[in-house]
């Protein structure tokens, strides 16, 4: 299943905006605040990252679609919670014929069962095919169509399955956002997603997200102890 990341829309002048509601915050004469160039609002901007005054931040957000992503992902994502969320319904939506998500680590690798050994793929897509089989049954039991039926059928639907849902954060929470699932650490699936969302976002607001990255590089060490990846030179030299 392919995954696809869309930043569907954001804040219109996104870094003028920050800077002129940071500049309200001391001005004397607002008529002043939205008077910036490129250069002053560059160096206002990481001037305000650097003291960590990052409520102006907020006022610019950013909505994308995800497709092709697994309930595994959502149901990380969804923690971040000073974000919206719209997410396909398993509830309305029936799930007879249900794609997945196939973990890349599966790949060449041998399951050893009673019957034999067999191919790690084809074993997963055995037993996903076995679900739908089971969901559809389920269904047709509880009547075979409409919510009533979808609501207790999907009990049996995994993690894998493919789901798609919008997502809008400010820029505030992308920070967090980045510095917590580019960790290398970080799942995989939900660290390649939010390594695209930041470049995506880092086209059309290269200022706000210059430096962002996974905590060491926000932070310059990192804090994850004995439990570090000891990457954070490399990480450095990717995100910033």
């Amino acid at each position: 299943m392919h995954r696809t990341i869309k930043l569907i829309t954001c804040t219109a002048d996104s870094e003028k905006l920050v800077c002129a509601a940071a500049k309200l915050c001391y001005a004397s004469d607002p008529s002043t605040i939205f008077q910036n160039n490129g250069d002053e609002v560059t160096k206002f901007l990481a001037r305000l990252r650097n003291m960590g005054h990052l409520s102006p931040f907020e006022h610019a957000s950013y909505t994308f679609l995800l497709e092709g992503v697994s309930r595994a992902l959502t149901h990380q994502l969804v923690r971040h919670r000073v974000a919206s969320y719209s997410q396909r319904s398993q509830r309305y939506v029936s799930h007879d014929t249900f794609d997945y998500i196939i973990p890349a680590s599966f790949e060449g690798k041998t399951v050893h069962t009673d019957e034999g050994e067999t191919d790690a793929v084809t074993y997963y897509r055995t037993f996903m095919e076995h679900t739908a089989e089971v969901y559809k049954n389920l269904r047709d039991a509880l009547g075979g169509s409409g919510e009533s039926a979808n609501e207790d059928a999907r009990y049996v639907l995994p993690n894998a399955t493919e789901t798609k849902i919008m997502v809008t954060m400010n820029a505030r929470e992308l920070f967090h956002f980045f510095s917590e699932r580019l960790c290398s650490r970080a799942q995989w699936e939900i660290r390649e997603t939010a390594d695209r969302m930041l470049m995506l976002v880092r086209e059309v607001t290269p200022v706000i997200f210059k430096g962002i990255g996974p905590k060491c590089v926000q932070l310059g060490y990192c804090p994850e102890g004995k439990m570090s990846c000891g990457k954070i030179k490399e990480m450095k030299q990717r995100y910033m």
